[in-house]
């Protein structure tokens, strides 16, 4: 896996993690086999409806919250299990749960937020597999504002952030006009039992 070098960034990117035909396969599965669903999000204390679908699973029962949302988990399936049986291997990182995200079009997106949530841990680690459309990746430092990075997140690639990463930068997927195919990320972590 290639380091994104920023200083107090703990990033790496790896093109081709899955085969084009191992890609396309998966997308095709989580597409049309995941029960997506659409929620609102409160930011800044109003009400929105969540700009992309998702879907939640885990090894252990737990459930997962962020922005008022709190999602209920799915059991691993068999391929599910089996990738974060891969991305472990590859990142040496350990995970038991993973939040699927479905941007429909270019106009879906994630803005600017860090995954720092107390059930993600003290230093959060996340690894994300790409399928389908390839989207930016933007990434910008909390305090210094020349410290940033944008990354083309490609089909079959996988991207971990591990370290200080969540307490000293942000990230997003943007909209795009340029980008605008479906794409499905599925996007790895550990929670623990902190309610």
């Amino acid at each position: 896996m290639k380091k994104i070098e920023l200083p107090e960034l703990e990033v790496w990117y790896k093109t081709n993690f899955l085969s084009p035909e191992e890609a396309e396969y998966f997308y095709k599965l989580f597409e049309t086999t995941v029960a997506w669903r659409q929620d609102p999000i409160v930011i800044f204390g109003k009400q929105f409806m969540q700009p992309r679908l998702t879907a939640f699973f885990s090894e252990n029962g737990l459930s997962y919250g962020y922005s008022s949302i709190r999602m209920q988990p799915n059991a691993f399936t068999t391929e599910l299990k089996n990738l974060k049986d891969k991305v472990e291997q590859c990142t040496q990182m350990t995970f038991n749960c993973c939040l699927l995200n479905f941007y429909r079009d270019g106009n879906d997106s994630n803005g600017w937020h860090s995954d720092d949530e107390k059930e993600l841990g003290k230093n959060p680690e996340i690894a994300s597999i790409s399928l389908g459309g390839a989207r930016f990746f933007h990434l910008k430092h909390k305090v210094d504002k020349d410290l940033k990075a944008k990354i083309l997140l490609e089909n079959g690639s996988l991207l971990s952030m591990g370290g200080q990463t969540q307490h000293k930068y942000k990230h997003q997927i943007p909209k795009s006009k340029t980008y605008t195919a479906p794409r499905i990320n599925l996007t790895f972590r550990r929670i623990f039992d902190v309610l």
